[in-house]
């Protein structure tokens, strides 16, 4: 791609303001360890809820999500419940209060509030450690190849990807490992403003060079229709053939099958509650439980409709203007390649830069959101408890520094070693994610689950999701999630019923504390024996009801700028009657009996 001088000055202007942002507050992490990791629990909800959607807004999300609007048109939608994107709707709904009730700084550290000091306990603690630390290390390969690869397609220079990654990396990597999260959050607030100016823009651009006849023509009979049925029914033939192949790749002829099997995973994988990522470790970094839910409930507010009327202009200026050499071409097309070639052809000198930055600094925050979230679950749940306990908050904070340089070289070189983002996104989600879901579904939700099935429920689920892609290759991820499932359960229970019951005392102080739904009488019971005034109330029904209208709502704000730029007003007038009347819901039945503690 050929930039411009100002396109130029633009990234590079973008580089250095982050670079002296990051530095510039950095001097507020190093107080303490609560400080440098969830900057002492003082960063507003709104801030910490616009960074953690500045940390989803990244770049192969937002190409793959180009590729599949290409593809499926309104039904697109559905798809990226697949990761689940609906698990924003259960934490701020309950679950993000649930878990800023602990008071604790890791996940690690709260299953210690769950299942106490035992030695069974200890074991989980560790195998939550690993997965953190190995799942920053994926993550960190992955923002290492990806934006390598990017840079590569965008940028004008005769680099190699790992050398522009190599560069990217120090930028991003100097701020995060200095500031902490005070870093992380106000640099990824400014990188969000810039990535939604860009991307509105885009729309514009979009909608004032396509009119709705001529997407009509380039696309079939029910590419702009939001339903579907059991089957796709969305034939590509005669308009660019090669794209019934591609949906026939993506095993998505049995719409109906595929949108059901996400909604069941997303369920239980969204009950489980979030993974030791960034996105719990800015609801621990809240004020409060109320503010915890708040700040769930705004990352999907304002993350969809920017990032969709990206993506969709995107979308409709290829299908426009690209669609028929694609179909001249033939087969062979990678649908993937639509977001650099539409940024290529139709966003003008200026913009083009803004919106290069942007991408950039959707990727930063990725690799910065990672990057600070990993390293406290070494240095507070190992370093600390069983190396050396005795030391000052800054010799701490000065490991942490230590810790992130490490795992930043381990990623780095993983990346060097592997050629796919994909490969690398497909064991993280698959062998990692996969073995998540029963273990902490069960940890919420029974009173009995106990530290032995937790680990053994962990430990079950991670082996058979390493094990299900060698011995069945040919099955698909989705469908091979129910198999994991079972496996999963039958260590959970087992290791539950085979091992000592956990300490009944601390059971019900953490059912005091937390105060979660689900299969809790003999400890609710027990507690008001003891004290018939005390207050344990749950509310299952209104917050499963909250949930189901949250999905609704989000998916709405998912639709309407899909609606807007294809400009089909009647679309773009339901949806966002639903989305206000949805809005009016939550604000009554959730909103407003938030609980201030």
């Amino acid at each position: 791609m050929q930039l411009a001088s100002i396109d130029i000055a633009i990234i590079l202007a973008y580089l250095a303001g982050t670079l002296g942002l990051g530095l510039y507050i950095s001097r507020l992490a190093s107080k303490n360890m609560g400080s440098y990791f969830l900057a002492g629990n003082r960063i507003p909800w709104w801030a910490l809820g616009v960074s953690n959607a500045s940390g989803m807004f990244d770049i192969a999300g937002t190409m793959w999500l180009v590729s599949v609007c290409f593809v499926y048109g309104l039904k697109s939608a559905w798809l990226p419940w697949v990761w689940p994107i609906f698990n924003q709707i259960f934490l701020m709904i309950y679950l993000s209060v649930w878990l800023r009730r602990s008071n604790v700084m890791t996940g690690a550290e709260w299953l210690q509030t769950r299942f106490g000091k035992t030695r069974e306990a200890k074991w989980c603690q560790f195998i939550v450690i690993l997965f953190a630390l190995v799942s920053a290390v994926g993550f960190i390969a992955y923002a290492f190849k990806g934006i390598g690869k990017f840079a590569e397609i965008f940028f004008p220079w005769d680099l190699s990807a790992d050398n522009y990654a190599l560069i990217i990396f120090s930028v991003t990597v100097l701020y995060v490992i200095k500031g902490g999260m005070y870093s992380v959050v106000f640099t990824e607030v400014l990188q969000f403003v810039l990535m939604t100016i860009a991307a509105i823009a885009v729309g514009i651009i979009a909608m004032s060079l396509v009119t709705p006849e001529q997407i009509k023509a380039a696309t079939p009979d029910g590419w702009d229709t939001l339903l579907f049925s059991w089957r796709l029914d969305l034939n590509w033939s005669g308009v660019i053939d090669s794209v019934n192949q591609k949906i026939q790749q993506d095993n998505m002829e049995l719409f109906g099958l595929m949108i059901m099997m996400m909604l069941f995973k997303g369920t239980l994988t969204s009950m489980a509650g979030p993974v030791p990522s960034y996105d719990m470790q800015r609801i621990l970094a809240t004020k409060s439980p109320k503010e915890a839910a708040k700040m769930s409930g705004l990352v999907s507010l304002v993350m969809f409709f920017p990032r969709y009327m990206m993506v969709t202009g995107l979308t409709v200026l290829a299908l426009v203007y690209l669609g028929p050499d694609i179909q001249l071409a033939g087969g062979g097309f990678d649908f993937e390649q639509v977001l650099p070639y539409a940024i290529t052809e139709f966003v003008p000198i200026g913009l083009k830069g803004l919106l290069i930055a942007g991408l950039l600094a959707a990727f930063m925050s990725t690799l910065a959101a990672s990057l600070n979230a990993a390293p406290v679950y070494f240095v507070n749940d190992v370093y600390k408890r069983y190396i050396k306990p005795n030391q000052s908050e800054r010799t701490y904070v000065k490991v942490s520094y230590v810790v992130s340089l490490v795992l930043v070289i381990i990623g780095v070189v993983v990346g060097l070693f592997l050629d796919s983002i994909n490969d690398i996104m497909q064991w993280i989600f698959g062998a990692l994610f996969g073995g998540y879901a029963a273990a902490n579904l069960l940890k919420w939700h029974w009173w009995r689950f106990n530290a032995g099935g937790y680990f053994w429920g962990m430990l079950t689920g991670l082996v058979a999701a390493l094990i299900f892609p060698l011995a069945m290759p040919d099955l698909h991820p989705l469908m091979a999630f129910p198999y994991l499932l079972l496996v999963s359960v039958a260590g959970c229970i087992l290791g539950t019923l085979l091992t000592k019951a956990d300490d009944i005392e601390h059971i019900s102080e953490f059912y005091r504390q937390v105060r979660p739904w689900g299969v809790w009488k003999p400890i609710k019971d027990k507690l008001l024996s003891q004290n018939p005034s005390i207050e344990v109330k749950a509310t299952p029904g209104r917050d499963l009801t909250n949930v189901a209208v949250g999905v609704v709502w989000q998916l709405s704000l998912v639709v309407a700028p899909i609606y807007l730029i294809i400009q089909n007003w009647d679309g773009v007038f339901f949806s966002l009657l639903i989305t206000v009347l949805t809005s009016i819901f939550l604000k009554f039945n959730w909103l407003n009996k938030l609980d201030e503690n």
